[in-house]
């Protein structure tokens, strides 16, 4: 029984789901655009959100809560010039927007497996 169980396990050990989600993400923000398996995907939305909403408000912040911000991000993004163009393009392209800065388009099924495949990609993302 999975009760009380929350998130997918994709099969995998913490570290190695971990590492999973860190480098969909890190790919994301790079590209601002992947395409990956449906479950992946809403796996990690929440994520590439929230971080796209710290660099958001570390806009308005002060110098030592930059710092922080960026640091947090950090953890999370496995370059540091994907960290960069986070909180310098990103961040600032959504000051005006609320959320839902992702969105999916389904492909339809993967050759292999027939996984459900989507794009996952940035709304309003430049050309």
């Amino acid at each position: 029984m999975r009760h009380r169980i929350a998130g997918r396990s994709f099969s995998r050990d913490k570290d190695h789901r971990q590492a999973l989600f860190r480098n969909l993400i890190t790919e994301l923000f790079r590209h601002e655009r992947i395409e990956t398996t449906e479950a992946k995907a809403k796996a990690i939305r929440a994520d590439a959100e929230k971080l796209i909403s710290l660099a958001k408000r570390a806009e308005a912040a002060t110098a030592v809560q930059k710092v922080h911000a960026r640091r947090l991000a950090g953890k999370t993004l496995t370059d540091p010039d994907i960290t960069q163009k986070l909180f310098e393009k990103i961040g600032p392209r959504y000051k005006e927007r609320a959320g839902g800065y992702t969105r999916l388009f389904k492909v339809g099924p993967r050759h292999g497996d027939a996984a459900p495949v989507v794009i996952m990609e940035l709304v309003e993302r430049e050309a």
